[in-house]
């Protein structure tokens, strides 16, 4: 009896003690979505003469922070973050200790955005602030707007927006040195809301950081600012975009280095426009050389013929700069010449490219064929480019055809004289019907200059046209899949996109969407869109 007893003693403690540690919601029940509630504040929410070096929150329930670096935002921002606690685990309270000096008479917000969540469910609670004051009232004014990228079609959400107080201490150049009088962020939106603010005039500035030290870094980081002075309280609606843009940076030279025998590179930053290398070192006749930009990235890329020497001397210039530059020769051995290329479907608007690693010299067509299904001889033409290290062998497709692209060995020689082996390749096209048309009407009355671009939906560029007028482009033999138009208003008449300078004060040359319609193409399928570029 006396186990019995025992045995029953411990099966109710059990279960007592498994009902007491569930924290879910009991299985059935309905899921909690309420979100965490604030109940104290100590010094109270909205504290005046503001005095203290630690502030209580508690909550209604049990809650925990997520991501609290990325969601937390101090404005104004201070030089040394408070310490939050606890964080790593579930708590009805949190613990800030301010271990910075405050500035008098100035509004602090902490916003939380929606770092706060219960610990259960993890319903945020939305957007949480807490507000206080060193002087003896609260600002009260607000301001607000959004943010775009200027070449990005779609909602970006990690911009900070920063005000800059107008007064006889200020310049233009605070952006670089100095943290702002207020600051807010577009983490939850593509909209940001200052609130708590004092009356006065203000400098607005966007930043896209890669440190959130809102210190605008011109190398790494993207701005925009509003064009007008930001004056409180009139400006609490802002009727503009802030636009934010890479500047282009000075020119500079990096330093030059030998990547492989045979080859060096030239970094540098800034416009590549007029860079030369120009060799200074004594060289063999038979000297040969090519110089070509990497694509995506700021490096000129030199080839050269080997010959004995230890270093080679340079005069690296541009329009407004010239400098003397010693590479030192280190590399033993040569790369072979490595040569891709891809069968597979070619379509009607793409070109048969052979990439090589080094730079081609010299092509023996007699040693290229390319033969039909019927085993008949097609035409070509190859062109070396002169950008990029590949080979374009180009001809006419017929519709449904099936082509074979033989490439005998020492067809193609590099510049170290490497020649390729035996290549074969297999390309064959489709049906016209299985490609669509877009005729895009594009409506210019005040008849301005613009670059007419159409995209696919990774943004890479299909085809760009220049308009003066209200004209009619039309877009044939489209892959059937999701395209975008965009009109850069082309301000200074040089046919490419030229950024803006935060400086100078000078915006990006506009960049306007078309958004009217969906430019989904499908097999044979003709879109006629209207472009209202002037709206």
């Amino acid at each position: 009896m006396k186990n019995t007893l025992k045995v029953l003693f411990f099966t109710v403690i059990s279960l007592v003690l498994a009902n007491c540690a569930r924290t879910s919601r009991p299985d059935g029940g309905p899921r909690d979505e309420a979100a965490p509630l604030m109940v104290t504040a100590t010094p109270p929410y909205e504290n005046i003469n503001f005095e203290a070096s630690k502030i209580k929150l508690s909550f209604n329930e049990f809650i925990k922070l997520k991501n609290l670096n990325k969601q937390l935002v101090i404005s104004p921002p201070m030089k040394y973050p408070p310490l939050i606690t606890p964080q790593g685990f579930a708590s009805k309270y949190l613990e800030i200790e301010i271990v910075d000096t405050l500035i008098k008479n100035t509004t602090y917000i902490f916003n939380f955005g929606n770092a706060i969540e219960d610990n259960n469910e993890s319903n945020p609670l939305e957007r949480f602030k807490y507000v206080f004051s060193t002087g003896n009232y609260i600002d009260s004014l607000k301001s607000k707007g959004t943010v775009k990228d200027v070449l990005v079609n779609k909602p970006n959400r990690d911009f900070n927006v920063l005000l800059y107080k107008i007064d006889s201490a200020f310049t233009d150049s605070l952006v670089y040195r100095e943290k702002p009088n207020y600051v807010t962020t577009t983490t939850d939106s593509i909209h940001f809301n200052f609130s708590n603010l004092k009356n006065g005039n203000y400098l607005m500035v966007a930043l896209q950081e890669t440190t959130n030290d809102y210190l605008f870094d011109p190398k790494t980081d993207q701005i925009g600012f509003y064009t007008d002075t930001i004056q409180l309280p009139r400006d609490s609606i802002l009727q503009n975009d802030i636009v934010v843009f890479k500047e282009t940076q000075p020119f500079k030279f990096g330093r030059a280095k030998e990547l492989k025998k045979g080859q060096l590179i030239f970094p540098f930053y800034g416009k590549k426009e007029d860079l030369k290398v120009t060799l200074l070192s004594d060289t063999p006749q038979d000297f040969k050389s090519i110089a070509k930009f990497e694509q995506e990235k700021d490096t000129l890329n030199y080839w050269f013929t080997p010959f004995e020497a230890d270093s080679l001397n340079f005069i690296i210039s541009n329009a407004t700069l010239k400098d003397t530059v010693t590479v030192k020769l280190r590399k033993k051995k040569l790369d072979s010449l490595s040569i891709t290329g891809t069968s597979g479907i070619i379509h009607f608007r793409d070109t048969f490219f052979i990439r090589t690693n080094n730079p081609v010299i010299d092509i023996d067509t007699t040693k290229i064929a390319i033969m039909n299904k019927d085993s008949l001889a097609v035409g070509f033409k190859s062109i070396i480019d002169e950008r990029e290290n590949k080979l374009a062998i180009v001809f006419e497709k017929d519709p449904v055809q099936l082509y074979r692209i033989s490439i005998l060995p020492e067809a193609i020689s590099d510049i170290y004289a490497f020649k390729n082996d035996s290549l074969a390749y297999q390309v064959r096209t489709q049906e016209i019907e299985d490609y669509g048309r877009i005729t895009l009407k594009v409506e210019n009355p005040a008849s301005k200059n613009y670059i007419i671009e159409l995209l696919d939906s990774k943004l890479e560029l299909v085809q760009r046209n220049f308009v003066q007028k209200t004209t009619t482009i039309v877009y044939d033999l489209l892959i059937p899949k999701a395209y975008t138009v965009r009109a850069i208003e082309d301000w200074n008449q040089n046919n490419v996109w030229d950024t803006g300078n935060y400086l100078e004060k000078r915006l990006p040359e506009k960049i306007i969407y078309f958004k009217d319609e969906d430019l989904s193409v499908r097999p044979n399928y003709y879109l006629n869109p209207v472009f209202k570029v002037n709206q």
